[in-house]
């Protein structure tokens, strides 16, 4: 059933309250998500984006119980991923020869994924279709965050459909902003950010400088995933500004692995000796093996600097931290500081090999690192909570 948005466009998307895990396991969503798509029922009727693929036998008896699919005139397709493209083969069946208005890569991509030659209409920046006394027009938004992203704008109506920018992966009964839990949202908006947007905080900046210097205005933003921004819908792009340029709070967060629980006890001494530095430091402490990645993830966004500990095993490092590493990496935080340490009974290769990893991630190493042989007796221990106290100064 659809559900209006504002005068005549429409919410005829999917609420998927079950879903837990998004991009395969790459991203745990813990309160679920919604697969937005929207309905312009002006003189000229126009779809923007559709569902995922799971739900599109729904999705399109969904549709056609509001509108003649016939009298569709025009199909938007922001971007190409299966989660908002993912109805349309379903929805093709019934209208074959609707024209698609995407990017050129957008067209790449979406004949990549259901092989189909469809009605394609490239677009670029600046382009623009007529829905009788109001336009669409669009906005190439490459690498927020797949090459053939973009935004379109609804004159008139003053709505900036902004696909995956701005958006959360949140399931709610509601649809606007000022509807919901306002913890939850930011929650969600920054651990968004942070998993998926930190890489392309450049390309952030930049199209937001873009949309701004076409003075258009904006009333509301209806994203993709989440809610729609209708109240000071300017207050998530002013974050996205905040969060683009090596967002930093007060806080430092500390990771760890552990086999028999040596690196673990390094791990809450440190966390004393940062507490004892300052009160006002914020210490957040997690277990890779046990905490969901994605929320430490978001902790280190958040962070000034990060101390990461493993045991050595088998001249290495346990695999949850090594596996962090890589996803740490991948992201490309800038302007935040790192320490290593661990226990080892040996040879005591981990945390070495954890500062090259910080280094090739773009961390600036504070030191050395902290090592303790075997289990920690009192003298480590407060080796530690010393470590701890000239780590905090150090960060």
């Amino acid at each position: 059933m659809k559900k209006p948005v504002k005068n005549n466009v429409y919410w005829v998307g999917k609420t998927d309250w079950e879903l837990k895990n998004f991009h395969g396991k790459e991203y745990s969503t813990h309160r679920g998500s919604t697969y937005n798509s929207y309905l312009l029922l002006e003189e000229k009727v126009a779809l923007i984006d559709t569902v995922w693929s799971p739900y599109a036998k729904e999705f399109v008896q969904n549709l056609a119980g509001e509108i003649d699919l016939k009298k569709i005139d025009f199909i938007i397709a922001n971007h190409a991923e299966p989660d908002h493209s993912g109805a349309l083969p379903e929805l093709m069946k019934l209208i074959p020869d609707t024209p698609i208005y995407c990017t050129v890569n957008g067209v790449k991509s979406l004949k990549g994924h259901y092989h189909q030659d469809w009605n394609f209409h490239p677009i670029k920046t600046g382009d623009k279709i007529s829905l009788g006394n109001k336009d669409l027009i669009f906005v190439e938004a490459p690498m927020l965050h797949w090459p053939d992203s973009m935004f379109c704008y609804l004159t008139g109506d003053n709505i900036l459909f902004s696909n995956d920018a701005f958006g959360q992966h949140y399931a709610t009964e509601f649809l606007f902003n000022d509807l919901v839990d306002q913890a939850e949202l930011w929650g969600e908006c920054i651990k968004y950010y942070a998993n998926i947007l930190t890489p392309f905080s450049t390309q952030v900046t930049k199209k937001i400088q873009e949309f701004v210097g076409l003075q258009l205005p904006l009333e509301m933003i209806c994203t993709s995933h989440g809610v729609i921004w209708r109240d000071h819908p300017l207050q998530i792009v002013e974050k996205y500004q905040q969060w683009a340029s090596n967002y930093q709070e007060n806080q430092i967060t500390i990771i760890y692995d552990t086999m028999w629980d040596g690196t673990r006890t390094l791990a809450k001494q440190i966390a004393g000796g940062i507490q004892l530095a300052g009160p006002l430091i914020t210490v957040k402490i997690h277990n890779s093996a046990k905490f969901d990645k994605n929320d430490i993830i978001t902790d280190v966004f958040r962070s000034k600097g990060m101390a990461i500990g493993s045991p050595t095993i088998n001249h290495g490092v346990l695999h949850s931290i090594a596996g962090l590493m890589e996803e740490i990496r991948g992201l490309g935080f800038k302007n935040k500081k790192a320490a290593a340490f661990g226990c080892y009974g040996w040879s005591g290769e981990a945390v070495g090999m954890i500062n090259r990893g910080l280094t090739e991630a773009g961390f600036e190493v504070v030191d050395d690192g902290l090592k303790a042989l075997w289990n920690p007796d009192e003298t480590a221990q407060h080796d530690g909570v010393v470590y701890g106290r000239k780590l905090a100064g150090r960060i």
